[in-house]
């Protein structure tokens, strides 16, 4: 049984433990108010007041006891549910039933990607679904950053690997990071506008003179009532003016207050997430310079952990949301409640506000980070990439494809100056696409700092472009064929600039004839292999297997092949040298019924 089946039942224990013991107090809640009710009522029945108060007493702190061990229990299960979907979903990632994870990254496809929408990085069956681990919006859109810009930087990748191999083995801490994230409100997904708001400030609240005179109003209305109602010294007109003069001053630019406490009691149940995931952060020791420098950025300059500015946040936001309970309306009125909060929050924002959006990018980091760990501590026999400042390097021993969940076949494959172009022919469904995205998607992963599927991985830093699942575009009347000649002239300008450029080319022209599908095939990859550009080209047309030859062996052939066993077709997806001797075309045609 795996690590994470025990945790599975672990999990599944507690919370059918925990949901009998809220169902057991709820029952216990219900039994207290109405015993409480009928004692109390009897008591007064019979004026046994010592036997009233006593009930009251002893029923309603009862009663309250059982509602903050309900409560606290309430956040437990939620803490249980979340660690048991975390341990199942891990379970499936190992098993290969991932494919129904909610989490696609859907919004981030985009066709119009150097390589995206051909490498499966976003959508149904994607790496971002596999792999994601992420939960705040800044947490989803830099996981998101670090799969669509690649990484350039080898002292960079290096510290990012460390950090990796780190959290992979905080299996328990990333766990209850994420944990802590599920929390997060689904309906507040964007931060921009939090971010911008706290980092403003309304000069008005932070005035010395304005500061004073709201303290000093409630307690000379609440001193006048006391003088009057209580000990009839002065008329009764005094507090009541004083009442009506705070009802004024509440009314005055209570549209921009009213906004105000909009914009961050919607994100209430967000700052305590953050508060919460914060606080697991800083709480917690490092090792490697990457989280460490991370951890440090986020430190206020008077040494104040970021967790407890945000709980301070927390408890002003708290007595805010007091203010939409009716029966607080006096209150407010007799305490310029209103004000007193305002006060609070733009104090807040002139210390802390400022500081939000690299708290909140840190969490985004540790998210992103947590997510690709998943893999060093899933997969620790997969390879860290090693980086090269050569030209033109992919040297990979063993490299299958990451999605692909215990069904990976493995190759070796070499590319490296001057045989910087390997041609893959092969029959339909040989595999020669899925070799294309096994080399692209570990690209990926190897510019993201995390490890690869292979044995061994070594390769050079280059731009990736695919030209493999191209289609046409009706609102705009462009046909799949001129959709890639537009992606191929991308590719092209690419390899003019300075940077390497390695490609990956999918059946290219199939959407014009034979003929000129050979000649433009052929036009292309002589361009490329002239542009310096590497890559891997699929192709049907065996004769552009000549161009081995036309170029001394440094445009290079392999092949897939397939054999044959009681009218079935069978493959075995190894990659080998030379161009393909076989076609089944006519023979899969023929297995569906079209033949003479």
């Amino acid at each position: 049984m795996s690590i994470y089946e025990k945790r599975v039942v672990k999990y599944e224990k507690l919370v059918n433990k925990l949901d009998k013991k809220m169902h057991s107090i709820s029952n216990w809640r219900l039994l207290t108010a109405v015993s409480g009710i009928i004692i109390s009522v009897g008591a007064d029945k019979f004026k046994l007041y010592y036997l009233f108060w006593s009930s009251v007493l002893i029923f309603s702190s009862l009663f309250i006891y059982l509602v903050l061990e309900y409560n606290k229990l309430k956040r437990m299960l939620k803490y249980g549910q979340s660690m048991l979907k975390i341990n199942n979903d891990s379970y499936k990632r190992l098993d290969g039933t991932w494919i129904d994870f909610e989490d696609t990254g859907e919004e981030f496809r985009d066709e119009h990607h150097e390589y995206s929408h051909d490498l499966d990085i976003f959508g149904r069956g994607s790496l971002f679904q596999w792999i994601n681990a992420t939960n705040t919006y800044l947490g989803r859109n830099r996981f998101k950053e670090w799969l669509t810009n690649p990484c350039h930087s080898e002292d960079f990748l290096h510290n990012r690997q460390a950090a990796l191999n780190e959290l992979g083995e905080k299996r328990w801490w990333r766990q209850k990071f994420q944990a802590e994230g599920m929390d997060i409100a689904e309906q507040v997904r964007e931060d921009k506008s939090l971010i911008e708001w706290l980092a403003s400030s309304n000069k008005l609240y932070g005035r010395k003179h304005i500061v004073f005179l709201i303290r000093l109003l409630p307690i000379l209305t609440i001193s006048a009532f006391l003088l009057s109602y209580g000990f009839n010294i002065i008329p009764r007109l005094i507090p009541i003016l004083g009442v009506i003069i705070h009802i004024i001053i509440l009314l005055a630019n209570i549209k921009k207050r009213n906004l105000a406490f909009k914009t961050v009691c919607t994100y209430q149940r967000n700052i305590r997430v953050y508060k919460m995931m914060l606080k697991h952060f800083e709480k917690s020791n490092f090792k490697s310079t990457y989280i460490k420098t991370l951890k440090e950025g986020i430190r206020s300059k008077d040494g104040l952990l970021s967790y407890e500015q945000l709980g301070t946040l927390d408890k002003i936001v708290d007595r805010i949301a007091n203010r939409s309970n009716f029966m607080f309306i006096p209150i407010n009125i007799l305490l310029l409640w209103d004000y007193q909060c305002m006060i609070s929050l733009e104090k807040w924002k002139r210390n802390s506000g400022g500081l939000v959006d690299q708290w909140l990018n840190a969490l985004g980091e540790m998210e992103a980070l947590s997510s690709l760990a998943i893999i060093n501590f899933d997969y620790p026999h997969w390879a860290i990439p090693e980086f090269t400042l050569e030209r033109s390097v992919i040297r990979a021993k063993g490299i299958g494809h990451p999605l692909l969940t215990n069904k990976q076949i493995y190759n070796d494959l070499i590319i490296e100056e001057p045989k910087n172009i390997l041609l893959i022919t092969g029959s339909n469904m040989s595999g020669k696409s899925t070799l294309l995205r096994t080399v692209g998607i570990n690209l990926v992963l190897a510019y993201a700092g995390a490890p690869v599927c292979a044995n061994e991985f070594q390769c050079s830093f280059m731009n990736l472009y695919t030209c493999m699942r191209i289609t046409d575009n009706l609102e705009k009347s462009i046909s799949s064929f001129y959709a890639e000649l537009l992606r191929i002239k991308e590719i092209l300008k690419a390899t003019e600039g300075n940077q390497q450029v390695f490609f990956l080319l999918d059946e290219i022209f199939k959407g014009t004839n034979s003929h000129d599908r050979h000649i433009g095939a052929k036009m292309l990859i002589a361009k490329l292999y002239k542009q310096n550009a590497v890559g891997l080209v699929s192709t049907h047309d065996l004769e552009l297997g000549e161009m081995e030859q036309d170029t001394n062996g440094n445009i290079v052939n392999y092949h897939f092949q397939e054999h044959y066993k009681n009218n079935k077709i069978y493959f075995d997806y190894k990659l080998r040298k030379g161009v393909s001797t076989t076609r089944n075309a006519l023979y899969l045609m023929k297995m569906i019924g079209i033949e003479d």
